[in-house]
This record gives C-alpha cells, structure tokens and sequence, in this order.
C-alpha cells in the first residue's frame, strides 16, 4: 500500500507546480491592481471626498453645489469637477464657487484668461458653516449647521462692485425673486446678499430691487468677449436653493442664456476651495491626447504578455541535424584537405556522387557506365531545359578546375543542375 501511495504521489522532475489557468489569473489581476494604482495615483481619485461641507461642486450640505452640478448632467451637459489649474482654460461654462477669503487677483487671472475662450460663472459665498453638533442626529457626511453670514473680500476683482449682505425685510416671509420671465421664493427668511455696480446688468432681483444676479457689462465694443454672469445670492442655486423647483427653471434658463449650447462642457472649478493639484506625468498620461499613447502601451504590453504565456515552460530545443561527434569529423577533414591545397581531388567524387543521385532520381538502369549514365542524363535535361548547359559539360568543367573559385563555381552548377532535375 505504501509503494502504490509512492507512486501516485509522484511528481516528475522540472514538472510546472502551477497550472497555467492559475498563473493567468495571478498575472492579470495583478496587472490590473498596478494600472489602477497607476490611474488613482494620476488622477487622485481615492486620494480624499471632497464632501467637507463647503461651498463647492462637491459639497453635499446646504451651502454646497452638488446637486446643481448633479441637476446640469442629468440635463445632458458634460459636467466635469476640475482640480488642477490646467482644465480652466478648456472651452465651455466654467464656474467658480471661491471661497469667502479667496484671492481676488487669482479669481480675476482666470476670468481674463477666459474671456475670449468661454463664459464663466461666479457665485460669491455668504454662509459660515460648521460641523453639526453631537446632539445633532441623523446628520449624513457632508452635512453643515449654518451659524452666520459673511460676505467676500476678493480684492482685485470687480473693484467697482459693492456686495452687501443684510435683512431679507420682508415681514417675516421668504424673499422672493424676479428675473428670467421666472419668479421664486429664496429659502432663507432672514440673510440675503446683493451687489451693486454700475456695470451689472439685472438678470434676477429681488421684490425691493436689489441686484441677486447680474450680467458684467463690457461696453459691448468687442463682440467676441464671452459673457461674465456673477451670482450675488448663493441661495437661488445652492443645494439649500436647488431643493425648489424654481431655482431649477432658473437654472435651466440661465445656462442657454451665457451661450452654451445643449449637451456643452461645464467645468465646475474646485482649485479656489483648496483641492487644486498640480499635473504631473500620471495625470498626463490619464488624460487626452496622451491617453491614447497609454492605451497603445497597456495593448502592446498585453500581447506580450500573451506571447510570453504561449511560451510558458521550458522550451522544446530541436534536434541536432549533425551530432557533435560527426560536425567534428567533418571540420577536420575539411580542414585537412584546405591544408593540403588539394581541393581539386574532390572534383572526381563531387562528380560521381551527383551523377548517381541523378540516376536514382530519374529511374535510369544502375548498370550503366559513367558515359552512358551521363548521356542519358544530358537527354533528360535537354527534355526539360534545352538551352541549359549539359551534365557532361558541368562534369568536365568541374574535373578540369584548379583553382578554388572555378571549382566551387562548377560544383554550385551542378548542384543547381541536380535540383532542376530532382524538382
């Protein structure tokens, strides 16, 4: 029993300890846990939500834009949450969501470096909120308390335009708001912000006149400007705004209106509020046109890998055609005979050994002599070929030969001759 146990236990010497389906599996998923390291690492997903709270696309409280930037790709728009300074300067809608105490002068170098290349959107802040409280419960993530109001101090940017934030006065009701051809109510009963300027043209304002949404007026002297749309009043497009209807039909018009067309790219901008990163060769080659060149590269890996894998295992070496013992026979005789200048000694046994292949090949009586044998042989080549020259010929020019250049030249005719009749 512990001999049959022996033997089926066995395992053959060099034999393969992995099947090849088990190394296809380890091979691939390994593969695509590197690349989508690679793509992560470049692209930052995973790297931290940006659901903090805060006044940007991916802020899911109150005072945050998610659910507008969620409502504008349900619409059909190519929305897209940019965080790196290099993706602003791409055509379409660009819309910035800064911070209370972001740089004006940064604010204004993207507006201008925008204004010949798409319309850009600004929506000031006005809230100041915090975590909720421990006694809070069922708060989500991302969820905010709002505990005052303050308005933007961006220096350096519409220096001629005053924002103001005060009482909605409106005897305890919500504020409404007309503009568009629409009308609304905002959901704050107490706070409203509002601009003033000279050069802001009304979109929306409120039931007192005063100023929620604005056009910039340039003069109207450069007719390839785009247009600059500031939002005074967070409140009509926030997610606290978006949870009315209204702010959705407001929406709906306000983005035809600055001159982007249906299904058109919408860069939410996310730099300003502190998720900026810079490019670097893993982003570069996640994204356009470079990606492409990275898709040629992970193809051409994977056919590697596929030939490599056809190759799995040792390889098979082929058989020697002259064993070791007769290629060194061969070598010494050749080189013996090189020595001794008598390379035209084997001109006689060439002849004779090529002139019994060819009666053999074409059935020719093996009691013929060499004359006879190499008559019959011109006969049939005179059959096939008139105009090549004859075997008696080649035989003569080959004996007759004494140097080593003739005599290889009269054995490749031959040679040739004996293939053209073996074909």
């Amino acid at each position: 029993m512990s001999a049959e146990l022996d033997r089926s236990g066995a395992v053959a010497v060099g034999a393969n300890p992995f099947s090849r389906g088990a190394v296809v599996a380890i091979v691939l998923i390994g593969c695509a846990l590197f690349v989508a390291l690679l793509w992560m690492i470049g692209t930052g997903t995973g790297m931290g939500s940006t659901n903090d709270g805060q006044a940007h696309a991916g802020g899911k409280g109150l005072t945050g834009y998610a659910a507008m930037a969620d409502y504008l790709e349900r619409r059909g728009f190519a929305v897209r949450r940019a965080r790196n300074e290099g993706a602003l300067d791409k055509p379409g809608l660009l819309i910035l969501t800064p911070p209370a105490h972001a740089e004006g002068e940064k604010i204004e170098e993207i507006v201008s470096a925008r204004r010949y290349m798409g319309p850009t959107l600004v929506i000031t802040p006005k809230w100041l909120a915090l975590q909720p409280s421990r006694d809070q419960e069922g708060a989500k993530t991302g969820w905010v308390r709002l505990v005052g109001t303050q308005g933007p101090e961006w220096r350096g940017f519409l220096d001629d335009v005053t924002v103001e934030v005060g009482q909605v006065d409106a005897n305890g009701q919500r504020a409404r708001w007309r503009g568009l051809g629409l009308a609304g109510t905002l959901p704050d009963r107490e706070n409203l912000l509002w601009g003033r300027g000279d050069r802001l043209v009304p979109l929306v304002n409120e039931q007192d006149g005063r100023i929620l949404a604005a056009l910039v007026d340039d003069g109207g002297t450069d007719e390839d400007l785009y247009p600059l749309v500031i939002v005074f009043e967070p409140d009509l497009l926030n997610n606290y705004g978006m949870a009315d209807r209204g702010s959705a039909r407001l929406l709906d018009l306000l983005i035809p209106a600055m001159e982007v067309d249906p299904g058109g790219p919408v860069t939410f901008d996310l730099t300003l509020n502190g998720f900026g990163r810079s490019d670097n060769l893993l982003t570069l080659a996640f994204t356009p046109p470079f990606l492409a060149a990275t898709l040629c590269l992970l193809l051409a890996t994977v056919i590697t890998a596929w030939r490599a894998f056809l190759r799995f295992g040792p390889p098979l070496a082929p058989d020697r055609v002259i064993a070791f013992g007769k290629r060194a026979l061969v070598a010494n005789s050749a080189g013996l005979v090189r020595r001794s200048r008598r390379l035209h000694l084997l001109a006689g046994p060439y002849a004779d050994r090529a002139r019994d292949r060819l009666v053999q090949a074409l059935a020719l009586p093996r009691t013929l002599d060499s004359e006879r044998a190499g008559a019959a042989i011109d006969r049939a080549l005179a059959s096939r070929s008139p105009e090549a020259e004859p075997f008696t010929a080649i035989v003569a020019r080959l004996k007759a030969a004494r140097r080593p250049h003739d005599l290889l030249k009269a054995a490749r005719d031959l040679h040739a001759l004996e293939r053209m009749l073996i074909r």
